[in-house]
């Protein structure tokens, strides 16, 4: 293949980010346990199913170890279990493996996590949407919930992706998610899940939700023990927080985005549609206004996505080595169960990233080498230092928030044309 493609200089800047950091999470969390009084709720001895994310949060193992002793402090018998939809191919072993990847295990959390897809249906909503909760889940005497409080991929509201959607779409299991999704075609996100999570809240066996605000360095910056009685409006102002602190590529304006890696670890798009402006799913969501970016290349998948690569569909471009790495039986069932078969839809693919970066040029038109916008990131969740091509340098001036901390330099490749950095 010709791709006889002359590359720009680039240069790494690094972005100035408001970055808060919680220092002592396990006495945040036991502190945050004691102001909820839970002596008139619980009994000694009682059962608590502490539901768990498959995102790739940050101290996530520490999070619900504390939660863990904290509640066995109080006499209770904790049990961890998988709260993720359809993810870990959707069984009950992969969906375990998940937790082993983030640090949680039986023997580091000291107790047992039992992982099942059985689900019981507790009801329905109002729009006769049939509401599941994980089966183990609901013979316990109480529900705790722990997950990350940010900006959903598909939707903007006053509640996205948290503590509410894990009680429908991650309680749900793969019949709940499935079947909610459906719903949302018709409902949209945020009725779907603010009803169906009602209905969990109803149930009473909620006795607490954790929530977590990451930085813009995915570090831990904020928790929330959140009674169920205020959970909503808790995970509204929490999510404002996130919002804020949410970290965005340096500029708007984009010819190719090179992006060395994506997986369900980083975002549950792969990589974030918010980050870099593409939703791809036409049936329930309109496209972002910004960034606009004309090309994706995406070179890789993480190890922690076990083959899963949904929202690969997103990028323009992808190299072999990534789709060799692909579960297609994760994929398949992931996108199936999300109803967005376009998010498994595989691009252009190329032999190595010196072809996918370069076709991905000679795709946009004939711009001079010296103003082609190119911006080269490791993943969506690490944007604080980025390669950017020489064509920015004119507005760095006026940005007080870029110090730029590396010479021009060629865009660099190993001896397989893999990009090195």
């Amino acid at each position: 293949m010709n791709t006889e493609i002359n590359l720009p200089k680039m240069i790494r800047v690094r972005q100035q980010f408001e970055t808060p950091v919680l220092e002592d999470i396990s006495q945040e969390i036991f502190s945050q346990i004691d102001r909820l009084k839970l002596s008139s709720k619980i009994k000694k001895k009682q059962s608590v199913a502490i539901g768990c994310s498959s995102r790739g949060i940050a101290n996530y193992a520490e999070i619900v170890k504390a939660t863990v002793q904290k509640l066995q402090v109080l006499g209770l018998k904790p049990f961890l279990f998988p709260a993720m939809g359809s993810h870990g191919s959707a069984s009950s072993e992969g969906q375990k493996k998940v937790l082993e990847n983030y640090g949680i295990s039986e023997k580091k959390m000291g107790v047992p996590i039992k992982s099942s897809l059985d689900v019981i249906q507790i009801g329905e909503t109002g729009d006769r949407i049939p509401v599941y909760i994980d089966k183990l889940a609901m013979k316990a005497d109480h529900i705790v919930l722990i997950n990350r409080i940010k900006m959903h991929t598909e939707f903007d509201a006053d509640i996205e992706s948290g503590l509410m959607k894990m009680m429908a779409i991650g309680l749900g299991k793969k019949i709940g998610a499935t079947r909610y999704h459906q719903a949302i075609m018709e409902i949209g996100y945020y009725h779907t899940i603010r009803t169906i999570a009602h209905c969990v809240l109803e149930t009473g066996k909620i006795l607490f939700g954790v929530g977590i605000v990451e930085n813009g360095l995915s570090q831990t910056a904020k928790i929330g023990v959140l009674p169920p009685e205020t959970l909503e409006e808790d995970e509204k102002e929490l999510l404002k927080v996130a919002k804020k602190l949410f970290a965005r590529l340096p500029f708007e304006d984009v010819d190719v985005l090179i992006i060395d890696e994506m997986g369900k670890d980083i975002s549950g798009t792969g990589f974030d549609s918010k980050v870099v402006g593409r939703i791809h799913m036409p049936l329930i969501a309109k496209e972002p206004a910004s960034p606009r970016i004309k090309r994706i290349v995406v070179c890789d998948l993480t190890e922690k996505t076990e083959g899963n690569a949904d929202g690969v569909g997103l990028a323009d471009f992808v190299t072999k080595r990534l789709v060799d790495k692909i579960d297609f039986n994760a994929l398949y069932v992931n996108a199936i169960a999300g109803a967005e078969p376009e998010h498994a839809k595989i691009p252009l693919t190329l032999k190595n990233d010196r072809d996918a970066v370069k076709v991905a040029i000679g795709s946009i038109g004939l711009i001079p080498i010296e103003k082609l916008k190119i911006i080269h990131i490791k993943n969506t969740s690490r944007l604080c230092e980025v390669d950017v091509s020489e064509a920015y340098i004119s507005e760095f001036s006026d940005r007080a928030d870029l110090e730029k901390i590396s010479e021009l330099r060629p865009i660099a490749f190993d001896s397989d044309g893999n990009l090195t950095r």
